[in-house]
């Protein structure tokens, strides 16, 4: 098959609705009673999925209770444990849940959660998936056993973030069912549709001995997803796992990512060809792609034209449920093409955050294809965190809209601090 060029992709739009700026300002505030994080990403975007907009109010938070990190590679062992928690001290955590982890495949996981130690040791990576009892006991123990290294403390509290639609909802009442003897009825309301949740919920109870209490939070998106082509695949990223309202974007452009990306997961045998008629080859043009799946799927219009707008959104919401699935089994080596060889030097990834070309280190098993894969994710988050540098510095990051804002607060400070050196005058005189 020949590589599928990179789709070409709409701007990115804006959508932060008032809910969220609400709760960012509220952040600082809910953190001073906060003493444990628990931020939700998506197992499939788990470097898109950061919200940067948080980061600065989180890092402060730890920095005032002593826990101060910058982006570097622990120097020892050693290093990593002084920051854990002693008995009776100020309890201060972050954990990053990497939901949905079966839409990834398996042989990733424990390249990535090391990739990621040793990118942001002051981290505790944790995957589950809200359907897998065992995912949430682990994280439910987890939890506990933070809470009774801190035994003079009445209570724990336990404040849940994320971006739009990463479950946070759901994650919480799965806890709460997993913690609280009995049955318990279902506390938090969850949807399909970002945005559902607007406030900051309740205190919810988690555990009863020792007493955890959480907090569900809105979903938060930033504020601006940034120009040029990075912004615009932040977006439509987003898009695909419902993160962000789909009514902003075309549903072809979606299908025309979505199928680039299906193609790097698995050059030989796309996901999506469980979808068309055995010994289909796959597709590099997504309007082909649409016109075969209407047809296959009967969706006709009249006098025989296909409904390539119907089959496109009815293929974006089979890959968000059994066709993550899919897409997620394809095993740690390639399979052998139609030649019988293994395919050399294509792209293929983990996940739609890590993409790298396949050389003769990929074909080994094992611990060796292991450590490969981990270092091939070290240098894609150390070019998404690059990436993002460059973006604050050279303000791509920022909208028009916030460009302005920020302007006119320059021009306000420096009126008020001519104002003072006014009075002062008048007032020395």
């Amino acid at each position: 098959m020949s590589a599928m060029s990179f789709p070409a992709l709409p701007s990115a739009p804006s959508w932060f609705p008032g809910h969220m700026n609400r709760f960012t300002k509220q952040l600082p505030a809910l953190l001073s009673r906060t003493d444990v994080v628990l931020e939700l990403r998506d197992s499939r975007l788990p470097l898109t999925s950061i919200n940067n907009n948080l980061e600065g109010a989180i890092n402060k938070w730890r920095a005032e209770r002593g826990h101060h990190f910058t982006h570097v590679t622990p120097l020892s062992p050693t290093a990593s444990r002084n920051t854990s928690l002693g008995y009776g001290g100020p309890i201060c955590e972050r954990i990053v849940v990497l939901n949905k982890r079966d839409f990834v495949p398996e042989w990733g996981i424990e390249p990535f959660r090391r990739a990621m130690k040793a990118k942001f040791p002051d981290q505790t990576v944790h995957f589950a998936s809200c359907n897998k009892p065992r995912d949430i006991r682990s994280l439910s123990e987890m939890l506990v056993n933070i809470a009774k290294r801190n035994p003079h403390a009445t209570e724990m509290n336990v404040l849940v973030i994320g971006m739009p639609n990463v479950g946070k909802s759901t994650l919480l009442n799965s806890l709460r069912n997993m913690g609280i003897p009995g049955r318990t009825p279902k506390a938090l309301q969850t949807s399909a549709q970002p945005g559902h949740t607007r406030a900051i919920s309740t205190r919810l109870k988690l555990s009863e001995d020792p007493l955890v209490y959480s907090y569900d939070s809105p979903g938060v998106m930033l504020p601006f997803l940034g120009r040029g082509d990075r912004g615009a695949e932040r977006g439509v990223k987003l898009a695909l796992i419902a993160g962000i309202k789909e009514s902003l974007y075309d549903i072809e452009a979606l299908v025309a990512y979505l199928l680039y990306r299906l193609n790097v997961l698995n050059p030989i045998s796309p996901a999506y060809l469980t979808l068309l008629p055995p010994g289909s080859r796959p597709f590099t043009d997504a309007e082909d792609f649409l016109e075969q799946l209407a047809l296959r799927l009967n969706m006709l219009l009249r006098g025989g034209e296909k409904n390539t707008v119907r089959a496109a959104k009815w293929f974006v919401e089979w890959w968000r449920n059994e066709g993550g699935l899919v897409s997620a089994s394809v095993p740690e080596n390639l399979p052998m093409g139609s030649d019988g060889t293994h395919a050399p030097f294509l792209r293929r990834g983990w996940g739609f955050d890590f993409e790298w070309t396949v050389d003769a280190s990929m074909n080994s098993t094992g611990g060796s294809f292991e450590s490969t894969v981990q270092m091939k994710m070290e240098e894609c988050i150390d070019e998404s965190i690059r990436a993002a540098s460059e973006d604050e510095r050279s303000g791509v990051g920022i909208s028009t809209t916030q460009e302005r804002k920020r302007s006119w607060q320059e021009k306000q400070s420096m009126r008020a601090v001519k104002s003072k050196a006014k009075f002062a005058a008048r007032k020395a005189a």
